[in-house]
Formats: structure tokens, sequence, C-alpha cells
């Protein structure tokens, strides 16, 4: 059986996040995907100089023209920009039964620049929460969402992530990259158990678009298992060689992509 993954997310047009690297990872992991677009982004490896948010009507008869057409085996949501669109893909959820729905946090690009505007927060954590699988949020969004500091440990990330687990949402995976820690840990966290992943960190600057492809990952790979704590080693593996070979590519003068088809190139 060939699954069909949707990404509901803004552009990049320089290829690395986004719309642009959910879909390239859906097909890396062996997925046909299908794509409703948020916003336009005006942005590369440097940074976002411009973003157009689409209409609400519009971004709706996108969800309407796939989810009424399409059988959709996952979802990942990337970047929602404001409360109406945060509104418009909650009503789709209510409407269309949509198994494995995940969803990426999106507040900041990787430049620093912010994709989420800050009053619409409050729309992510109490209405989108309880409608989704999976959330995965990194140290600085937990602490957003949660109106709290940012976690310095292990042991206060997990207990924000169960926080967050108590907001409504069936699991958190809990991002540890802004430890100050040789490794980088993350944490799954549901009501049936806990568990914790490490990888190495590798010295790169080329990590542009590592939320969008490991959330995307994430969509791709959960019809194809039996639950999620087997997903996220896989995914995590993926991300993981994704950007240890990141190096090979020449992309911008920033911070470049990782390697979404190194298996092949």
């Amino acid at each position: 059986m060939r699954f069909n993954a949707l990404t509901i997310a803004g552009t990049d047009p320089s290829g690395g996040a986004g719309i642009q690297a959910d879909l390239k990872t859906f097909s890396a992991l062996g997925v046909y995907g299908t794509t409703v677009i948020t916003a336009l982004v005006a942005q590369n490896t440097c940074g976002v100089s411009a973003v157009y948010d689409l209409s609400p009507d519009f971004i709706a008869a996108q969800l309407d023209s796939v989810l009424s057409d399409v059988r959709i085996d996952s979802v990942k949501i990337g970047m929602l920009s404001n409360m109406s669109i945060i509104d418009v893909v909650c009503q789709k959820l209510h409407q269309y039964a949509i198994p494995h729905v995940v969803l990426d946090t999106v507040m900041v690009a990787k430049s620093g620049d912010p994709l989420l505007q800050p009053d619409a927060v409050d729309n992510m954590r109490t209405q989108l929460l309880p409608l989704v699988d999976l959330i995965t949020p990194n140290l600085p969004e937990a602490a957003v969402l949660l109106g709290c500091t940012m976690a310095t440990d292990e042991q206060t990330m997990k207990q924000q992530g169960y926080a967050l687990l108590k907001k409504g949402c069936k699991a958190v995976l809990m991002k540890g990259g802004h430890l100050v820690h040789s490794e980088s840990p993350d944490w799954l966290l549901t009501e049936d158990g806990e568990w914790r992943f490490t990888s190495k960190r590798i010295e790169t600057k080329n990590t542009h678009g590592t939320g969008c492809t490991l959330s995307a990952a994430l969509a791709a790979i959960r019809p194809q298992v039996t639950d999620w704590h087997i997903c996220v080693e896989q995914a995590k593996l993926y991300l993981q060689q994704a950007i240890e070979y990141a190096d090979s590519l020449e992309v911008g003068q920033g911070f470049g992509p990782v390697h979404h088809f190194h298996r092949w190139w």
C-alpha cells in the first residue's frame, strides 16, 4: 500500500524548509505528498524578507480540494502564521477524519525571524493542540506555549512536556537541541510511557529546515509503523543522516539545508 501525506505549511523559495522540505522528505521516505499552502514566504538561507499570508477562505478551499478527493493517511502542520489561519485549519480537522496529525509548532525561522504572530499563540494552545496526535516543540517554543521560562535541563524539559500533554494532544516530542550538552536529547511523552532519544551533535551550520524535516518524516513514517516510539526512532535516524551529509551540498551563503536525498545522491 502506498501512503499519502499532506503538509499544511508555508513556502521556502530556497528549498530547505517549509512545503519544499516536506515534499522532499515525503518522497525520500516513500510517501506521496500533497500540499496546502498557508503563506508565501520570501526567505533564503540568510533570513526572511517578507511574508504574505493567504486568505483563510483560500486555505479552506485548498483543504477541501485535497481532503474531499485524496485519501490522506497522515498530516504534517507547519507554519500557520495567524489566528484566522489556525481557526480554519481547526475547522477542517473537525470536518474530516484524518489519522496521525503532527503539529510542528513553528514560531521562529532558523534565522530568528518570527513566523507566528504573538496573538495567535493562545489559539494554537487552546484550539489546535487538542486536535493533533503529536506536537514537536523545541525548548523556546514549549516555553512560549506554556508562558514560562525555557528549560535548561532534561528534568524541566520533561515537566514542560507533560504540561503540554495536559493541553489535550496525545503525544509530545520535546526536542532538546537547545540544551548545552554533548548529545541532543529528545523526549517522547505519552499517556502510556516516556522514551529518551539521543543523537550526537554534528558540527555544521547547515541545519536550515531541520524542524520541518523531522515533523514531515514523522508524518511520513507513522502510517507505516505501529506506534510513535518506532516512528520517532526512524524519523530521527533519517534526520541525523540528512544533517551528516548537509555539507556535501552547496546552497546559499547562510544556514544551508539538510540533505534530504542523501541516500541517493
